[in-house]
């Protein structure tokens, strides 16, 4: 096991270098913001112990401790005081007696109610305010999730999966993109011990944008200096996330979880606590308490980042941020309602944001 996952890294990591100029280091940044208010509370960390709906997210292969009865989950969140809305709604069912698991998943990334100031001045010179229309900016993923158990490897479990996604993305009527990619991730348990691997974008994933303006709206933007584009494509690159998680008891009613994941990228140098040009990493950590396995809490802290000092007005000293997160959940027969409250890392003035999502295990009526 050792020897695959290391030629599997190494084979990884050399191919964003085959054709790094083609890809832009800042794609499809919607994908990174994470699913369900369980992991959101505990900083990302879930590639080693997600085994829920929200799998087909964060690690297809975790979709195999879904057992017996379809599992969903769906959650909202606002951002930047409700300018932007993130939705999630996921699910999955079980086959072939527990051996197999199928998934779906659905993300939405929108900024509604744009002002169009393109017909705001009139060709006279005098500004009409009655000409301001409104659009929308979204971005949607649908990812399609197939898990399957692996044959025994000196008697540990293999759980494996593999998301295909479909991207579109669309700014009123003016821009729109279609593109598609391929996920694939393990996990593996051993004793107390989880471990999970997840590839994104193996494939590389693609976006195509095409662009559509009237006659009347390329004069605007001409005479504004405004390039008009006509057509582009823009590529992401691979990303590896490695990750481990312990669970351990405390007295007879807690468990803790203690994880922890690493997001490593290959295509150059990024805001992120270990960066350099061959890879840099993003770390996660996060931990949970289940008590008698009705009531949760969590934590964690993700996001670390240089940023310039808030208290310097020569904008020359860095300090380093990070972004903590809170949260608890709750079980009710078959309704999980989980929570999170997290900022996004900003140092006086931090921005909140309240997240709520719902699990919900659709039992089987047992026969006669």
């Amino acid at each position: 096991m050792a020897r695959f996952l290391f030629l599997f890294v190494t084979a990884f990591s050399l191919l964003p270098n085959v054709t790094s100029a083609q890809f832009r280091k800042y794609s499809n940044e919607f994908l990174n913001i994470g699913a369900g208010a369980r992991a959101l509370a505990m900083g990302g960390a879930q590639v080693a112990s997600v085994q829920d709906a929200t799998a087909g997210y964060w690690n297809p292969a975790g979709l195999m401790g879904v057992q017996d009865n379809i599992n969903g989950s769906i959650m909202h969140a606002d951002y930047f005081a409700g300018i932007a809305k993130y939705d999630f709604v996921s699910v999955a069912v079980p086959v072939q007696e527990n051996k197999r698991t199928l998934g779906f998943s659905l993300l939405r990334f929108a900024v509604d109610d744009i002002p169009n100031t393109l017909y705001l001045v009139e060709p006279d010179g005098s500004i009409n305010y009655n000409n301001i229309q409104t659009f929308s900016s979204a971005d949607y993923a649908f990812l399609f999730s197939f898990a399957q158990n692996l044959p025994l490897l000196n008697n540990q479990l293999i759980h494996a999966g593999v998301n295909a996604k479909i991207i579109h993305r669309k700014v009123g009527k003016f821009a729109s993109a279609w593109g598609f990619g391929i996920d694939a991730g393990i996990q593996m348990k051993k004793g107390k011990w989880e471990l999970g691997l997840m590839a994104k974008d193996i494939t590389t994933t693609f976006n195509a944008w095409s662009f559509k303006f009237s006659d009347r709206e390329k004069e605007v933007l001409y005479l504004t200096n405004n390039d008009i584009p006509v057509r582009s494509t823009e590529m992401t690159a691979p990303r590896l996330v490695l990750g481990g998680g312990y669970r351990f008891k405390v007295g007879s009613s807690v468990r803790l979880l203690a994880e922890g994941s690493f997001d490593l990228t290959f295509d150059g140098k990024r805001n992120t606590l270990i960066s350099s040009r061959p890879v840099s990493i993003d770390p996660h950590v996060g931990m949970e308490a289940a008590i008698k396995d009705v009531f949760f809490v969590r934590a964690g802290i993700t996001n670390f980042q240089r940023a310039l000092s808030d208290a310097d007005t020569l904008n020359q000293k860095k300090v380093w941020i990070f972004q903590p997160s809170i949260g608890a959940g709750f079980v009710i027969k078959n309704l999980v309602i989980d929570y999170a409250f997290t900022n996004l890392a900003n140092q006086n003035n931090p921005l909140y944001s309240h997240v709520f999502s719902i699990k919900v295990n659709f039992v089987k009526r047992k026969e006669d």
